[in-house]
């Protein structure tokens, strides 16, 4: 059986799969605000997973916004951010006495669904996440790539491709400290920037969804926009890297018209406009994160 921990800013998750993949055990508390309590937290947890499944882990996995340095080996980027600069591996090795395994979260959404999710059937896959903002994942033979730097998949912060096509009048500033990200388009928060700009009233993502399904004109404009982006952005990867699927997550990917749209304005970008990757749905949803995590132990 594998064991996976999903670290959230309000909730630490648990989560057991058994050798068929179905879930055995799952179980969450909130997250703690300081190191000491966090690191206790996920010992605690750890310690009830084994009870109720009746089974000693060897391996621990842990998915989280954020990553491992791999100059200094400490933690970055994390959301938890009492976290960051602790040599988090280490230190919950040493207090589990196991190996732990940590990777992004949208490495462990990615790791998921292409293990026994939706990208199950291919042999290059890559997950992209499309909430509040946007990360990936890239899987090779059920194998996650995350590359020298810890950057493998995260094409969200890439610039925009044709942004001048897209210019509103306004450059868009991302948290990373450069400007025009493509996380700052094709995310429910990018779609909520695009209607403010053209209407100079704010409406959330998910009712700018039900304007466009109303044909309500502004709606209609936000949304085939982000289509287009979106259609760019994924354009690029694939030129690139040419996965055999494309695994949505986030609150975005519960929008079915996307899955009507965006193949078609994809190939209007894929060089020689041969197009037969294919996107798809993430199987597992809100559970892919944690699913992915537990995985990590047999990387």
């Amino acid at each position: 059986m594998l064991i996976g921990f999903d670290i959230g800013g309000t909730k630490i998750e648990v989560c057991v799969l058994d050798e068929s993949g179905a879930i055995r055990f799952k179980t969450r508390t909130a997250t703690p605000k300081t190191y000491p309590l966090f690191l206790q937290a996920i010992s605690d947890l750890a310690t009830v997973a084994e009870s109720d499944v009746e089974y000693i882990f060897t391996d621990v996995g842990i998915g989280l916004p954020g990553t491992i340095s791999p100059a200094t080996g400490l933690m970055k980027n994390a959301n938890c951010t009492f976290i960051n600069g602790h040599d988090l591996l280490s230190d919950l090795s040493d207090l589990l006495n196991k190996r732990v395994h940590i990777a992004n979260d949208a490495n462990c959404f990615a790791l998921s669904e292409a293990t026994d999710g939706a990208g199950e059937s291919g042999k290059l896959v890559f997950g992209a996440i499309l909430g509040t903002g946007c990360g990936g994942g890239i899987v090779f033979n059920k194998t996650l790539w995350e590359g020298p730097n810890a950057l493998g998949g995260e094409w969200g912060h890439n610039p925009l491709p044709g942004y001048e096509q897209h210019k509103d009048g306004q450059t868009r500033s991302c948290y990373c400290g450069k400007e025009n990200c493509i996380e700052q388009f094709i995310s429910g928060t990018g779609l909520e920037i695009t209607y403010k700009m053209l209407t100079q009233s704010e409406l959330s993502a998910p009712a700018i969804i039900e304007a466009m399904r109303n044909n309500e004109d502004a709606a209609l404009s936000a949304y085939h926009a982000m289509i287009d982006q979106m259609a760019r952005s994924f354009a690029a990867t694939i030129n690139m890297m040419d996965p055999d699927i494309i695994v949505l997550g986030g609150g975005l990917s519960n929008v079915e018209e996307i899955y009507q749209d965006l193949p078609a304005q994809t190939q209007q970008y894929i060089f020689g406009n041969e197009f037969n990757t294919r996107f798809k749905k993430a199987q597992h949803g809100d559970s892919s994160g944690i699913r992915g995590a537990a995985r990590l132990a047999k990387q």
